[in-house]
């Protein structure tokens, strides 16, 4: 009997060793929907270096969970629908259809020329990957197919995204922030928007959030933002940057949460959770106590020694997902709400500010502060396109924390921003633009005596002969209420449309509405090329198709259409004049992954993407709220 027992054993032994050495080598499904993703397999043959998931070195013991309980009564975001004529509705419905047309034009000649690549290259026809080489305008624009009912198209990206294998790419180093909003975004979001019907998305999205959850691992789990995934897969010891862009480290909430909530997996949650509890810990002791500097240390981490705060670039995202994560958990957790209203105060006081305008419009624009040496708030009066999101995030706060006098904040915001189209040579804003602030107290009537006074200040050299003002301002391009133009490149970005759209939903003004028309029949006019859309190197330069606006509006979509026949151009430019000769061979997939989602949206239907039933990412990705 006893060598029966021993022989039972052994044999009960042998089938756990091979059951055990079966589940450590193969690939688990964990989230089987019924059906059988894309893979890589773990050999592979193609001579590159792939990555695969290693043991961890700072594992995490105890998981943050998500809140739990019935999400909370939050007040509704949107008014109710304008009511609207026939005649009226037959003119939204024109404006809409032209603005899916622009969309189908970029979109067929991102299929012809640079299908699952990156971007389309508008000017010459080929293609860029900048992104991983992962098909970040295909990933990118699926959402939009969706929303603009283009299902066969969505249908046929949906199954290309099999062949997409994150498991390499030729760039040594991956961007966690873009590919985290850019492919995790949209994988999510078109998971949620087709009502997942299509569980390849979700899975794609697991393969994303897989690949970016190595770089958290590190003594203080805080993330690596431009990650050299070639050194982690050789088993190199990580650790997070002493140097990082605040918007990098605190721009990642939603993503992670979405994919905890639908995946049941709390790891996600619980990663972006410890940066949000830095960047609690952190908020009142910078240099500005309210908001987080552009520069931290996520090693130590610290966020005491960089002296600029700012809304635009390199910070942006952080605040705006403030409002949004709250949204995105029911309301269950009281920190984002925390957050948002510890910096907002901060920001009121410090960086928004009224500037000088010939039409003494009462708008407001939101700069940059350095703090001094001896702690005092300098301000910057400089405005980025990147700052226009702040008029949207501003009157998304004011309806669901119930902050009814930053409301007219949020549209002073909005409508600075569309002054700086509707003032610009092109009715398109530059890049970044310094104003002039108004007094503190005083009048701020309109008079070329400060603005010039201004103008002399920055650009009349210490010599005996100053330049005239007419000629400073020729020469430096500059319109009124304008003292210079830092960066004069536009680059198809959505930031002016976004918060037109989100105050024309909160509002229901149509004024929102028609600058939201002004703004894409500008955009069209100089970007559009034989391929796509191109971003402009010179938004400032002057064209003549100003005086033909005005004489003969609503003619330009019908021009653009006559002149499809013109050549694709190798040599950088479409070979138009003016400001068509600016165009850069460059097309961002956030044209078609928010900019031309968001004009569509002022011309939809109320309910379609409803701000009271969907959380929209800072790539313009449509999350699902929970009820």
């Amino acid at each position: 009997m006893p060598a029966v027992r021993r022989v039972r054993i052994l044999a009960l032994t042998f089938v756990f060793a091979i059951v055990t050495f079966y589940y450590l080598t193969q690939r688990r499904n964990v989230w089987n929907y019924g059906y059988t993703p894309y893979l890589p397999k773990t050999i592979f043959t193609d001579g590159k270096t792939h990555w695969s998931k290693l043991p961890e070195r700072y594992p995490v013991t105890s998981f943050i969970p998500l809140p739990t309980g019935s999400p909370k009564k939050i007040p509704k975001v949107q008014v109710a629908a304008p009511k609207e004529e026939p005649k009226v509705r037959n003119e939204r419905m024109r404006r809409r259809d032209a603005v899916k047309e622009s969309f189908m034009h970029s979109w067929d000649g991102y299929k012809k020329h640079a299908w699952l690549r990156d971007e389309v290259t508008p000017l010459s026809g080929k293609y860029r990957d900048t992104f991983g080489g992962w098909a970040a305008t295909l990933v990118d624009s699926l959402d939009t197919l969706w929303i603009m009912g283009m299902k066969e198209d969505f249908a046929m990206a949906v199954k290309a995204i099999e062949e997409i294998d994150f498991t390499t790419t030729e760039t040594d180093t991956v961007n966690v922030f873009e590919t985290t909003i850019r492919y995790m975004g949209g994988f999510l979001a078109a998971y949620d928007i087709s009502g997942g019907t299509f569980p390849v998305l979700l899975v794609k999205a697991v393969e994303v959030g897989e690949l970016l959850m190595s770089c958290f691992d590190t003594p203080n789990r805080m993330p690596i933002s431009r990650w050299e995934w070639k050194k982690y897969t050789s088993g190199r010891t990580q650790t997070a940057p002493e140097r990082m862009l605040v918007s990098e480290i605190g721009s990642m909430s939603l993503e992670f949460t979405r994919l905890s909530q639908l995946t049941g997996e709390p790891k996600y949650y619980d990663a972006i959770t410890r940066i949000s509890n830095v960047l609690a810990d952190a908020q009142n002791s910078t240099k500005l106590p309210g908001m987080w500097p552009v520069s931290i240390d996520a090693k130590t981490p610290s966020f005491a020694e960089d002296n600029f705060f700012t809304l635009g670039g390199m910070s942006d995202s952080l605040y705006e997902y403030l409002p949004k994560h709250y949204l995105l958990l029911g309301g269950l957790l009281s920190q984002p709400r925390q957050l948002y209203e510890g910096f907002i105060e901060a920001a009121k006081k410090h960086l928004f500010f009224k500037n000088y305008n010939e039409k003494d419009l009462d708008i407001l624009i939101s700069g940059d502060i350095r703090v001094l040496d001896g702690g005092e708030p300098h301000l910057v009066p400089r405005g980025q396109h990147l700052t226009c999101f702040t008029g949207g995030m501003v009157g998304l706060a004011a309806k669901i924390f119930n902050r009814p006098q930053d409301l007219e904040t949020a549209e002073k915001l909005a409508q600075g921003c569309i002054w700086a189209y509707d003032s610009a040579p092109n009715h398109i804003a530059p890049e970044i633009f310094t104003v002039l602030p108004c007094p503190s107290s005083g009048s701020c009537s309109w008079s070329d005596e400060p603005w010039h006074a201004a103008l002399k200040s920055a650009y009349g050299p210490p010599s005996r002969t100053t330049p005239s003002i007419e000629k400073i301002i020729e020469e430096r391009r500059v319109w009124k209420g304008i003292v210079g133009v830092d960066d004069r490149r536009y680059i198809l970005r959505p930031e002016a449309i976004e918060s037109v759209f989100m105050m024309w939903r909160i509002t229901g003004k149509s004024e929102y509405q028609e600058a939201a028309w002004r703004m894409f029949q500008a955009v069209e006019r100089v970007s559009r090329t034989a391929v796509a859309a191109a971003a402009i190197a010179d938004i400032t330069v002057s064209s003549g198709a100003h005086k033909e606006r005005k004489e003969n509006p609503g003619t330009e979509h019908r021009k653009r259409s006559e002149n499809q026949s013109e050549e694709k151009r190798e040599d950088g430019n479409s070979g138009g004049s003016g400001v068509r000769a600016q165009q850069m061979d460059g097309m961002e997939s956030f044209w078609l992954a928010e900019t031309l989602k968001y004009f569509y949206l002022c011309f939809e239907e109320w309910d379609v993407v409803s701000l009271d039933e969907w959380v929209l990412n800072t790539e313009a990705h449509p999350l699902k709220r929970p009820k």
